[in-house]
């Protein structure tokens, strides 16, 4: 009996049937978990007109074979509701596309359609803000005329798609009938080349009947789970170097097996290849060398000379970086690091001072240092960041140098209010939390400086965690988005935690301070950047004012490396 039968199937239907509720997930299927610049490659992929992978899903019959639940973002399965398919394999990329293309989520993605017509590229001019930064910059009409920026969420998620947009536009921006004419040519050309691709593009779909079993589905999607691994740059570039008498995997397997800490922090091989694009960018058609480029295309056409030369001085840089981010700026685990782009410019900049020694070393890598923290605070690599990485490294050798710091350090200014940053701004959030562990956090069961190892610890993990406990706050009617924000958060190891369950703060320090001393717990406190003294806002219960006290005490140690 044949369980299947394969079609392409255009994306703009597949999306239309998730908002329509025809098409759902199975409710076993795991959460929507891709962060926005995952998303924001997908978009990247599928305007370019790439391929994306194929779909499964199983077409329903009279009987539910799995219970549906709606993909994130989409409107709400009721009881009556029976979608027509649930999808299999695929959840994240219809996810992240329904997402971008309905406008929906914690974040909206844009084309910069007046950078794309002077020739930008399509990584730098694909983007997205988070949906408040996002409404306060392009929100309106007119600030969308002005610079040329097309919300994606306008080709799905408004009746008219882009004519509708365009048409819009027009009115905004025409002054007389010759400009309307030409704007009206310029934006229909942006349409054909980086719009329509999108709205024509089509997946392969392999379709299970009604009639399959569960015990089948089952075995179908655990076969796709243990073999879905997709082939890569790295892949590739392995395969091409090969016969030229150059390993690319061993060479890896050997860097992680001589410099641990590259194992350690998971560190994608991807991003040894862009370090060497920097250091070593190659020659064009004309024998001329190349600018330093970490794109994907400049990465697809490195020569196997270019990773021979400049390897093992790459590998070196890496593991410096790490060491530096791990000793010095207190990301003590790969899911501290609030960038992952952001190590690939730091690598390649301390492989170029390898050889410098005496105080001007030491004079670089506090200036390496600073860069980090302005990049991260001033939010740096949230858009293009492998342009940014680009820049950097250029600013940041001319900086080791004698010239001037990089244009992110020199124009730094941190302007969040950090009462309004949860886990959700990944990248000030971590690195607030590096911060505090930087400044020597002492684990609160053991009183142990929290080291790499303790947060790795599978018996008694350490964590973030409320320091007004959560069920505290909802007591006391805290608002949640203060409850939990960064200024409420510390690291806290799990025994210790489940402790805390209802206390207030008053409470369970006093208890420490009982059986530490009070010396003890001051020093506890200040490692955590926490408010001392037994008549402190901490002590003394008073939320408000320990969110106060606490925003300019991480404040202080914020300006304190940046500036």
């Amino acid at each position: 009996m044949k369980h299947s039968y394969p079609t392409l199937e255009p994306l703009k239907f597949l999306l239309q049937l998730i908002h329509n509720r025809e098409m759902a997930l199975p409710d076993f299927q795991r959460d929507f978990v891709w962060d926005p610049y995952a998303t924001q490659e997908l978009i990247e992929s599928i305007i370019s007109n790439y391929p994306a992978g194929s779909l499964l899903r199983i077409k329903n019959g009279n009987q539910l074979l799995f219970q549906p639940r709606e993909i994130a973002g989409a409107p709400k399965l009721d009881h009556q509701c029976k979608p027509s398919y649930l999808i299999l394999d695929g959840q994240q990329r219809l996810t992240s596309l329904y997402r971008a293309l309905y406008g929906a989520g914690d974040h909206r993605f844009y084309l910069n359609l007046d950078a794309l017509e002077k020739g930008n590229d399509l990584e730098d001019s694909v983007f997205y803000r988070r949906k408040e930064d996002g409404e306060k910059l392009y929100g309106t009409l007119e600030q969308q005329a002005l610079s040329l920026i097309f919300p994606t969420s306008c080709l799905l998620g408004t009746a008219d798609g882009f004519s509708g947009w365009q048409n819009q536009v027009l009115r905004v921006r025409g002054t007389d009938t010759n400009a309307i004419l030409d704007l009206q040519e310029r934006l229909s050309k942006l349409h054909k080349i980086w719009v329509q691709p999108v709205e024509e593009y089509e997946f392969p779909m392999v379709t299970l009947n009604e009639d399959t079993s569960g015990a089948a589905v089952c075995m179908i999607f655990e076969t796709l789970n243990r073999t879905g691994v997709k082939l890569s740059v790295y892949d590739l570039l392995t395969a091409r170097f090969w016969p030229r008498d150059f390993n690319l995997r061993k060479k890896w397997d050997d860097a992680q097996e001589e410099f641990p800490i590259v194992d350690e922090f998971r560190v994608d091989p991807y991003y040894i290849l862009q370090v060497i694009a920097l250091l070593e960018p190659g020659l064009d058609q004309d024998g001329k060398q190349r600018a330093p480029s970490i794109k994907r295309g400049a990465i697809l056409e490195m020569e196997v000379g270019q990773a021979k030369k400049a390897w093992d001085t790459a590998v070196q840089g890496l593991t410096e970086a790490l060491q530096m981010l791990r000793d010095d700026c207190g990301v003590l685990a790969p899911g501290l690091l609030p960038y992952n782009t952001v190590v690939i410019p730091m690598a390649a900049v301390l492989a170029t001072q390898l050889n410098t020694k005496g105080a001007e070393q030491g004079a670089n890598r506090l200036k390496v240092q600073r860069w980090f923290w302005c990049s991260v605070f001033g939010q740096m690599y949230e858009n293009a960041p492998n342009s940014q990485a680009e820049k950097d490294f250029m600013e940041l050798k001319r900086w080791m140098s004698g010239g001037a710091p990089p244009e992110s350090v020199a124009e730094f200014h941190f302007r969040l209010s950090l009462r309004d940053v949860r886990p959700r701004q990944r990248a000030v959030y971590r690195g607030v939390m590096a911060l505090v562990l930087q400044n020597g956090a002492l684990d609160f069961h053991n009183r142990g400086k929290i080291t790499s190892q303790l947060l790795s610890d599978k018996k008694n993990p350490i964590d973030d965690h409320h320091i007004f406990p959560r069920a505290h706050c909802d007591e006391k009617k805290y608002a949640p988005a203060l409850r939990d924000c960064i200024l409420n958060r510390t690291f806290i190891d799990r025994v210790t935690n489940r402790t805390l369950s209802r206390r207030a703060p008053s409470d369970y320090f006093a208890e420490i301070r009982e059986k530490h001393g009070n010396h003890q717990t001051e020093e506890l406190l200040d490692s955590h950047a926490l408010p001392t003294g037994e008549k402190s806002s901490l002590t003394g219960d008073q939320f408000e004012d320990f969110l106060t006290w606490r925003e300019e005490r991480l404040k202080e140690m914020i300006e304190k490396r940046t500036s």
